[in-house]
């Protein structure tokens, strides 16, 4: 199983791109450098709008403008109002689409899983039905297996959640490897929910401080860098 947002699909840039074409009217001075920092601050959410709405808080779009405006308003741009809000948002959105793109090693491991005859499938912190076009978008439509938060009405790292990928996937929990580029949610929350956990890291970053690694404790959770790493991993049906 896999998650989907900077695992399969390089949400990162897909949304940089978006956000500039939304936002270009606003900021016409902006360079390379500015958006730069000002997606880096949108993806930051250091209001964590995005895990409200997955709580409940907001809906989907309501998040997305608020961060927006968490951003304008640190760049100090006039004018964006209420209206100005909504057509972001509604720019935004249809953007991206245009720049969705899975990562170079998607196609190759999904091959290899394939010649393996290793079944696989996707979880998701989102809707199902928006990750399901996400994924079309990026030219993955062979991954039909989908669990969004909507599925069975929770999030990562909640174990039911990965246990109904598991079930849609007719493997049991031990012999499933979950795939995922949040150390805590997908690392850790896949291990909790008794699943092969592993935590791609793509830019070297390391575990975060806050996390059983980072406090020396980890156990059980392996890390790749890409996805090309995952043939050792994957027990007699090699990659």
């Amino acid at each position: 199983m896999f998650d989907i947002d900077d695992t399969l699909v390089d949400l990162h840039a897909a949304m940089k791109d978006a956000m500039i074409a939304a936002s270009r009217p606003l900021l016409p001075d902006f360079g390379a450098a500015d958006w730069d920092g000002f997606a880096a601050l949108y993806m930051a959410d250091v209001h964590r709008y995005y895990d409200r709405y997955v709580a409940g808080e907001f809906t989907f779009g309501e998040q997305r403008g608020l961060r927006a405006r968490a951003v304008f308003a640190h760049f100090g741009t006039p004018g964006f109002d209420a209206r100005a809000e909504q057509d972001w948002i509604e720019d935004f959105e249809r953007a991206q689409p245009h720049h969705i793109r899975a990562y170079p090693d998607v196609v190759p491991a999904l091959d290899a899983l394939d010649a393996a005859g290793i079944p696989y499938g996707a979880v998701s912190n989102n809707v199902h039905d928006y990750q399901r076009a996400k994924l079309d978008h990026a030219g993955l439509q062979r991954i039909s297996i989908l669990v969004g938060i909507d599925t069975v009405n929770a999030a990562k790292p909640e174990p039911k959640v990965f246990l109904e990928g598991c079930r849609l996937l007719g493997t049991g929990p031990a012999e499933t490897l979950y795939v995922g580029d949040n150390y805590l949610v997908d690392g850790e929350g896949s291990a909790a929910a008794g699943l092969q956990a592993v935590w791609l890291d793509r830019k070297g970053a390391g575990a975060p401080s806050g996390s059983a690694a980072g406090c020396g404790a980890a156990e059980g959770i392996r890390t790749v860098a890409g996805l090309g790493e995952l043939g050792a991993l994957t027990g007699p049906r090699r990659l």
